[in-house]
């Protein structure tokens, strides 16, 4: 009887033991892992390429080719698929302007002001697919194809709700320009980043009518975004 107690004391004092090292460090994944959050100051050109003619008044012109300035906060969520994951990203434009109030329809003049602050937020939800890795480029690019979910401000005469969803199409290049620093070092994860963006669906179409603008061409649907990638949590991953 006592030397089957010492064994259950044995096998209770194992149990207890603290896992060995790279057990522990093994990522633990059912489907999705352990998610990281970051933040990316991006500088965004819009109608890149053929930019469509519009009509203003009688006039006809080209669209003017726009630069905006966003704030990205993403939380990327790994799969335990090889190569597939996926991120949430919520877009938030700090020094957008507009001159009629998107939701009460008043003027900037109306409202005794130069202009009215559009500080427009967007949703977005990706697939992101993995083209190549740090590893098979020495630890200084990477490169992923997304398709995305994007949830933002009605573009078209035909939307039905204010904000509306879109398919869009996104080509990322990072390079991690702080590669040399030492494992573990936070600057090390901080990326520099290039987008090729094609939004295929809820853009103006030829003949529509935007603003006072009747759109001669269809909108374009390409933009290009440059993008410093900074990790929040954690600071380390």
């Amino acid at each position: 009887m006592r030397r089957a107690m010492n064994c259950a004391g044995w096998i209770a004092g194992l149990l207890l033991l603290p896992a060995p090292a790279s057990a522990q460090d093994e990522p633990r994944c059912a489907f999705l892992c352990a998610p990281e959050l970051k933040i990316e100051p991006t500088w965004t050109i819009e109608n890149l390429g053929a930019r469509p003619k519009v009509e203003i008044d009688g006039q006809e012109e080209r669209a003017a080719r726009e630069s905006v300035f966003e704030l990205i906060f993403a939380l990327n969520v790994p799969t335990t698929i090889p190569r597939v994951g996926l991120t949430l990203e919520a877009i938030f434009i700090p020094f957008g302007g507009t001159s009629v109030h998107p939701f009460t329809g008043a003027t900037a003049a109306e409202a005794g002001r130069d202009e009215i602050r559009d500080n427009g937020i967007e949703i977005e939800a990706e697939l992101n697919f993995d083209l190549f890795g740090t590893e098979q480029t020495g630890g200084w690019v990477s490169s992923h194809f997304d398709v995305v979910d994007k949830f933002s401000p009605g573009k078209t005469p035909r939307a039905g709700s204010v904000y509306t969803h879109k398919l869009n199409f996104e080509w990322d290049t990072a390079f991690h320009v702080f590669n040399r620093l030492p494992q573990g070092h936070w600057l090390r994860n901080v990326e520099a980043e290039v987008s090729l963006d094609y939004v295929a669906t809820g853009l103006p179409k030829t003949g529509d009518v935007i603003g006072g603008e009747r759109f001669l061409n269809k909108a374009s649907p390409w933009s290009l975004s440059f993008v410093m990638v900074v990790p929040l949590a954690p600071l380390a991953p």
